[in-house]
């Protein structure tokens, strides 16, 4: 007898790997935790094999509950568009996006403005993220599409939008760089970050001494503290707020540039495709 895979079983599966917890997921879907456990054990039963293991707390994905996870997002995601084409369900299908947070207040609303004109019905999440986790989520299945910079020659995969350079930024206020045996004040992103690594590789060449003045996660903390003149960043020219300038001949060295590439998952569905094109076709004008 073949094998039967029960969709919501699958469905199941995919949410608790998504939410980092099954318990979470439980909570998303409206069920109870122990109509989730004979979900995953029904699962097990169907594929004849063991597919999660306890893990502290929760449960993790063994090497054939991971090789089952990819055939599950595709299953789940063909499943939900062919409903939504064919008006067996009113729900709508979902396409998951990530992006860097230079571009949420321009490529971003855009985009998703644009697509909604073509696919009202179809519900996007959009996730902001580092660049590393981007690509990585892409690949795991846990985005459709991502936007995201990557070094040069780094990346073998994704399609090139763009090369951009960066550049060096400060406040109005912005502190005074003429001693060069003074520390060049840095104010970053937290590591890992494309940014963070060349300006400190960039000031390591030239024996130029620096300090972190303060870091953060967020690009709004970013711009705020250089308007007040704690220090400067590495950024590229796009959407620059105002209150903070482009740093011209202050004996800082030269920056390389970062490609944006738009990365996009295997067996990708015909709507996140829809969506692939559209974010392409905003980026590529707003950054011109």
């Amino acid at each position: 007898m073949s094998t039967r895979f029960d969709i919501d079983a699958l469905r199941t599966m995919v949410a608790g790997v998504d939410a980092g917890s099954f318990a979470r997921a439980a909570i998303q879907l409206g069920r109870s935790q122990s109509a989730v456990s004979m979900q995953l054990k029904r699962l097990e039963e169907q594929a004849g094999q063991t597919l999660f293991e306890r893990q502290g707390r929760g449960l993790a994905l063994t090497e054939a509950g991971d090789a089952l996870l990819a055939y599950a997002r595709q299953i789940v995601a063909l499943h939900d568009e062919a409903a939504v084409v064919l008006g067996a369900s009113h729900s709508a299908s979902t396409v998951r996006i990530g992006l860097p947070q230079d571009f949420f207040e321009d490529v971003m609303p855009r985009a998703v403005s644009r697509f909604a004109k073509q696919r009202p019905d179809v519900h996007v999440e959009v996730r902001a993220g580092r660049n590393y986790a981007l690509e990585e989520e892409v690949h795991a299945g846990k985005l459709d599409l991502a936007l995201a910079f990557a070094q040069p020659g780094a990346s073998r995969s994704g399609t090139l939008l763009a090369t951009l350079p960066l550049y060096w930024f400060a406040g109005k206020r912005a502190p005074v760089l003429a001693d060069r045996k003074a520390r060049v004040p840095l104010v970053l992103f937290d590591h890992p970050c494309l940014f963070r690594h060349a300006a400190m590789r960039a000031l390591d060449q030239k024996r130029r001494a620096w300090r972190l003045a303060l870091t953060t996660p967020s690009l709004a903390g970013v711009w705020a503290a250089l308007k007040l003149g704690h220090g400067i960043t590495v950024r590229t020219g796009h959407n620059v707020p105002r209150g903070v300038q482009r740093l011209g001949d202050a004996g800082l060295p030269r920056l390389p540039a970062l490609e944006l590439r738009l990365f996009e998952r295997s067996n990708l569905s015909g709507v996140a495709a829809e969506l692939r094109d559209v974010l392409a076709a905003v980026a590529n004008e707003e950054i011109r």
